[in-house]
């Protein structure tokens, strides 16, 4: 309890830092050089950490001071929690230094090595780091990053967002299918098939067909899961170009479809306090897509 009987509501990280360098030191002499105070200062954050969380934690004689049994656990948690404390102080000050982008499946597809490689060069000073986090905002609603690159069909007006681009669709196939010989395969064509469907994060729904020509379709429940569905053999996938250009595991094969809306791409980013440098993410990831776009075609 603390010093009013209650519950631990004055505990301070001051308390913990005093207890742990008493501990660490073995004295409370050494303590207090340790912590710039007194050492009268010293004995009276013990005093105050001793009351608040009602139990004595250290038995002190004229040469030595050892932690008691409850002592031992505190310090464990004390120890855990001032590391935790450290880590968070750290992880602000670096801040803006860092910019994170999740995904749920596939980053930028082709684009995500140039896009790592333009931003390392044009902004030395923010490092990039790309998140896989399988949920529909690709870890955004879940704190994980900074913005997110979003393929599915995602209500935006929670999220400030961006239009970067259009993916074209593909179906991913076992390697020893027969269509698997194909240059392209219609859309039409995969009502026969059983589709491997992620409701969560695919970007693929039964929608794309008419109501009386859908496929059968078979849940799974992330990119692996997906993945082994159609390297069995028993599944067929539908997919943006850029699971294409970025999982390509042996047994599975790609093929265009040829008659298929294609998937638009977007970044997404917290209307409150966005990251500075998302303006220029935005704009870099809208080059590079803008760029393949206007790509003339060679035979």
């Amino acid at each position: 309890m603390d010093a009013r009987g209650g519950n631990g509501a004055g505990l301070e990280l001051k308390h913990l830092r005093c207890l742990v360098a008493i501990v660490d030191t073995g004295s409370f002499t050494e303590a207090a050089l340790e912590l710039g105070v007194s050492q009268a200062a010293v004995s009276r954050t013990l005093l105050a950490l001793e009351k608040t969380l009602g139990v004595r934690l250290l038995h002190r004689t004229s040469r030595t001071v050892e932690p008691t049994m409850a002592g031992v656990q505190v310090l464990a948690r004390a120890r855990l929690l001032l590391a935790g404390a450290d880590e968070l102080v750290a992880e602000a000050a670096a801040g803006h230094s860092r910019l994170h982008i999740g995904h749920a499946w596939s980053a930028f597809g082709r684009h995500t090595t140039e896009f790592q490689r333009r931003w390392h060069h044009d902004h030395p000073d923010v490092e990039l780091r790309l998140v896989r986090h399988n949920s529909s905002t690709g870890g955004l609603a879940e704190g994980l990053c900074d913005l997110a690159v979003i393929r599915s069909a995602l209500g935006l007006k929670v999220w400030a967002h961006a239009f970067v681009g259009h993916e074209d669709r593909y179906l991913a196939l076992a390697s020893d299918d027969p269509w698997a010989r194909r240059r392209s395969i219609r859309l039409a064509e995969v009502a026969n098939r059983t589709l491997a469907l992620d409701h969560r994060t695919g970007t693929t729904t039964l929608d794309l067909w008419p109501e009386n020509e859908r496929p059968a379709a078979e849940d799974v429940h992330d990119i692996d899961d997906w993945l082994a569905a159609i390297a069995s053999g028993r599944c067929v996938g539908v997919t943006p170009q850029a699971t294409a250009a970025q999982y390509r595991p042996d047994g599975i094969t790609y093929r265009p479809l040829r008659d298929a809306e294609p998937v638009p791409v977007h970044l997404i980013w917290r209307r409150q306090g966005p990251h500075p440098a998302t303006r220029a993410a935005v704009a870099l990831a809208i080059d590079l897509y803008r760029a393949e776009a206007v790509r003339p075609v060679t035979s």
